[in-house]
């Protein structure tokens, strides 16, 4: 990968784990950290999402979920996890759709990312599982989110 990816996918991770509380999405499992974030893939950078084989669509999105271990000395340090989930709508009659997630890696910090489609101002429910540890149940994380379409 390009140095100056690198730099980006690492500066966006950074603003999605130290920017505005709004930003700052997560689920806290012990002493694991479950960062997620969902953003319409028109957002990615051209070189980016070619670089990485993401279709950039005003009616596509793409969601991102990563791991930190919080370590005994205050630290933490990213895992490799493995994420299954669907997305579909609030009601409990809604379809859900199976998300396929992928690995990305910026340096040594591994992301699952799955890409879906949207539909202008339609709240979307997600319900994922977190593989973090393989003597341990998966972590069950779940949100609503509300995407535009930017026309």
């Amino acid at each position: 990968m390009k140095p100056g990816i690198l730099a980006l996918l690492a500066a966006a991770t950074l603003a999605l784990l130290v920017g505005p509380a709004a930003a700052q999405q997560y689920e806290q499992v012990g002493n694991i950290q479950i960062h997620y974030s969902a953003v319409n893939t028109s957002f990615l950078p051209e070189e980016v999402a070619r670089e990485h084989g993401i279709q950039r669509s005003q009616v596509m999105a793409l969601l991102n979920v990563s791991v930190l271990e919080e370590r005994e000395d205050g630290t933490t340090r990213a895992r490799p996890v493995s994420v299954n989930g669907t997305v579909g709508g609030l009601s409990s009659s809604d379809a859900r759709t199976p998300l396929s997630f992928r690995t990305l890696r910026s340096g040594d910090v591994p992301s699952q990312v799955a890409v879906f489609r949207i539909h202008d101002d339609e709240a979307m429910r997600f319900e994922l599982e977190v593989l973090h540890d393989r003597n341990a149940d998966p972590a069950r994380v779940s949100f609503i989110q509300r995407f535009y379409i930017d026309r």
